[in-house]
This record gives C-alpha cells, structure tokens and sequence, in this order.
C-alpha cells in the first residue's frame, strides 16, 4: 500500500491562525512540504486573542519556541487564571485559577470535603486551597519547581498574556527561517477542480497564481474558502450566547502588573482587561439588542486604569461554529471555523487544537472522507463543551440590575449543560466528558464562584471526623501560604527573566 503525498501546502491569512498554523506544519513536516502563506497587509488582522490557557505551553514545546524569548518579543506577562467580576451578583468576585485545588485524600476528591466543611461554616473560601488563585491575590509567579514534586510549587499552572499582533511576527520569523514561504498580495479569485470542487489554487491581485493541494482557510470571519467558495454553512448559537459586538482598545499600564486575565460584567456583556509589558489590553462584550455601540465605547471608556492609546475598534460576530471545518481539501482555522466570544481565552487554543487534529489526521492526495468526518466529528465536540462553559457562565448569573441578565439566567440551555448542572447540584459531582478541554477544576471553580451550591456531598467524606477533616483543610491552606510567601513578584520575576527591550 502506498500514500500518494501531497506537495504543497497553502496557508490563506496571516494573524495569530496562519501563522500558528505555519510553524505547527513546519516543524512537525521537517521540510518535506512546501508550505506556502498568503497575506496581504493591506487586510488588518483582529488581533484580540492576547490571552491563552495552560495548554499552549505544549505548543511552545513542539514549536522549539524559547519561553523567555517569545515574552520578550510579545511584550508578554504571566498568566495564572482569570478573576470573573459581577458575574454572580453585583459585588461578587471569584477567579478560575489553573492548575489543581487542595490534595485529594484516600478515594474522594478534596473539593468533596471541602463541600462538607463549608456547608458547616468551618472551611475558608475555595480559592485559599489552589496555589495559583493565592499567588494571583498576592501578585506573584513563578514557574513549577520540578524538582518539589510533592509541593504546590511543583504544580504551578500557567499561561500568558502577549500582544497578538506582535505573536504573528514573531511566528513569521520562525516560520522563514523554517522554509516556510510568504507571498504579500490579495486574493482576488479562487479555482476549483471540475470533477469534484476542490479548491486547486488562488490567483492574487498581480494576477500570481498560486496552486495547492491541501489549503488551510485562515481568513478570518470572512470564511474566503470555506464559506465563500465551498458554500459550507454555519451554525448559529446566538440564542445561548447572543453577545454579537466588541469594542477593543489598548491603555496605558497601570502602577502593578497583574499576573491574571479580569472579566467585569457590565450592563450588557462584559470587560476584558489584559496586562501586558507596555500597555493594558481592554475590550467590551456586549449584545446589540440591550446596548447601543456609543453606550458600549462609554462603558468601556469609563472602566480603563489608564488613559487610551488609541480609539475603540468595533468588531461584529455571530457566535457558532462551521457546519464543517473540513471540506473537501479545504481546513478552516481560527475564526473561519466559528467563533466562541474569548471570556475563557480559549481562541488560541482553538487554533492549536485544529492544527494538532490535522496533523493527526493529515491527508494525502486522496482525501479520504472517513478521516475527514472523524476530523469533523472531533472539532464539533471540541467546540460544543467550550460552547457549554461559556454559556455556564451568563446561566448561572442572579443580576436583577438588566434585562440583559435576566434573559440569561432564565434562556434554555443545551442539555448537556444542564446534565452538568443537575449532577454538581446533587452532590457537587463534575465528571470531565472524554477529553474535553476544561477539567472538573475548572467547571467546579465556575459553579461555586456564581453561587450555584449542591444540596449534599460524596457520603464517603463522613468516614472522616469533622475534626480530621478541618485539620487537613488548614494543613493545605498553610502549606499553600508558605509557598507563596516565598514566591517572587510577578513583575520582578519578568524584570529579571523576559522584559522586552525599551
């Protein structure tokens, strides 16, 4: 049996997606393909993907990309969760931290216990047991110490924040010096085969004709191939998330460099803030049907720690994904493939998932339509979890202060959402569905930080005594405390490590 190979690999749009995409294909393709990208500087980027989750660590290392490096190129910081704002009630403050909760004991899980004891009023808050939500209060970081396995400073989570328009060059760098080919121009026409649609090249506006066997759709929303060529479709979920617009702008540092991501709702949606070396990254979320663009650019305006760099940009979309994200030889990438609004910076990810799925599953010349609705298959259930997390987060609101929320909270949601819902309510369980991407950390940390609360516990934490168990919750509790005691400041440890050059 032999493969008959592809030859040449056409990557169309730059930005954070085709340019991952790049330096994922060449490093892993050693040079036996010609990748080829296509991007015009004339059609801006969006550029708002500036914070990531843990995950793209393993990117970096299959990347060979220099951690302290990229941070110095990017204008990078550290990232150690998210702190969600108003999210619950007006007031209420909670973070999604990385990384594990307390230390499980015998068979049950430690937030089991902890369930029990808060329930009793004799346990701190959630967050006083994870190493990375008390580093992110005190505004330290540090990276795992490996060779303190059975501390909480060997395990240490973490992600980063950088400037996504920064990120693309410096993957564009790498990706020349891998061989990998760019071509500046706009894409004015796409051929398709006769005998079966596939796309078989992309002629510029010089009239360049540029010919592929496998294209990678990496132009945005606009969808170039997958949608305005192949005709794919797209599957709207406005009605769990109908947040469609988002004014982004930058602004000047504030005095401490926080080593987290805040989400801060507002009236209608909701405010990102992400910390960079050189500036703030800021953005508003917002629904169109409850708020106006100039109401929104107010809000936004108001909630800044610094003064504005520059004047908001509006950015319109419709929550979903493609009905397929692979069609015949063409594979959506980023924002072609739909888009899922960035309160758990899961866009990156996304990106990176895709492309590790392709390669998993990468073709030859005969496209096998197995592979490709295996691929399909994948990728949709990929983007339904995320899908569930995000709308988890507008469901379980109790804001009395808009109609915005008030729809939230009373909406339909898909029931897989609601079986999560229904088992963490019973006995505060959350089972991780096969390998979807956040863990039962993560849902447990969304749940109990917007107040939803179970009615009972596992019923074999009683085998402990009450006394036992507040011993070992304050024994983690003060374990963690040390350890960040001796953690160095968020912005120290850049200072010395990855600052980018003045």
């Amino acid at each position: 049996m032999q493969n008959s190979a592809i030859k040449t690999i056409v990557i169309v749009g730059g930005g954070t997606s085709g340019w991952m995409s790049a330096t994922a294909l060449s490093t892993v393709l050693r040079g036996k393909y010609e990748i080829r990208l296509v991007e015009s500087d004339d059609i801006g980027i969006i550029g708002v993907g500036e914070a990531t989750i843990p995950m793209i660590q393993r990117f970096n290392t299959v990347a060979q990309i220099d951690e302290n490096e990229f941070l110095r190129e990017t204008q990078g910081t550290f990232k150690l969760g998210i702190e969600f704002v108003n999210w619950g009630k007006l007031g209420d403050r909670y973070m999604h931290g990385f990384g594990t909760i307390g230390q499980d004991l015998w068979t049950v899980r430690f937030d089991q216990y902890w369930q029990k004891m808060h329930k009793l009023g004799k346990a701190r808050d959630l967050g006083s047991y994870s190493i990375t939500r008390m580093a992110s209060k005190a505004n330290k970081f540090m990276p795992p110490r490996f060779d303190l396995p059975n501390s909480p400073l060997g395990e240490i989570a973490y992600a980063y924040h950088f400037d996504a328009s920064l990120y693309a060059k410096y993957l564009r760098k790498l990706c020349e010096k891998r061989g990998v080919k760019r071509t500046e121009g706009k894409i004015v026409r796409v051929s398709q085969r006769e005998q079966d649609g596939h796309v078989d090249a992309v002629y510029l506006e010089s009239g360049e004709r540029v010919e592929g066997d496998l294209f990678l759709d990496c132009s945005g929303f606009r969808g170039l191939l997958i949608e305005e060529t192949l005709k794919t479709g797209y599957e709207d979920w406005t009605h769990w998330l109908p947040c469609d617009r988002a004014l982004a702008v930058p602004c000047e540092s504030a005095p401490t460099l926080l080593p987290y991501t805040r989400s801060t709702a507002h009236r209608a949606g909701w405010q990102w803030r992400i910390p960079l070396q050189h500036r703030i990254g800021n953005g508003h979320v917002f629904c169109s049907q409850y708020i106006s663009e100039d109401e929104a650019a107010a809000t936004l305006l108001a909630n800044l720690d610094g003064q504005p760099l520059a004047e908001p940009r509006l950015l319109k979309f419709k929550t979903g994904m493609r009905k397929q994200a692979w069609n015949k030889n063409v594979v959506a990438i980023g924002l072609s493939s739909g888009f899922l609004e960035p309160l758990e910076s899961t866009s990156i990810h996304m990106v990176q998932a895709a492309v590790s799925q392709l390669i998993e599953f990468f073709p030859d010349q005969g496209f096998n339509q197995v592979d490709i609705n295996e691929y399909n298959r994948q990728s949709r259930f990929h983007f339904e979890r995320i899908r569930d997390f995000i709308i988890l987060h507008y469901k379980l609101n109790q804001r009395e202060d808009s109609a915005f929320w008030k729809a939230c909270a009373t909406m339909p949601i898909p029931e897989t959402l609601q079986h999560k819902i229904d088992l963490f309510r019973a006995r505060g369980r959350v089972l991780r569905i096969d390998d979807e991407l956040f863990s039962e950390v993560g849902w447990l940390q969304v749940m109990q930080g917007q107040n939803l609360m179970a009615e009972s516990y596992q019923p074999l934490v009683d085998l402990q005594t009450e006394e036992a168990t507040a011993e070992y919750l304050e024994s983690v509790y003060d374990v963690i405390q040390k350890c960040v005691n001796v953690m160095p400041d968020h912005a120290a440890y850049i200072a010395q490590h990855c600052a980018a050059k003045s």
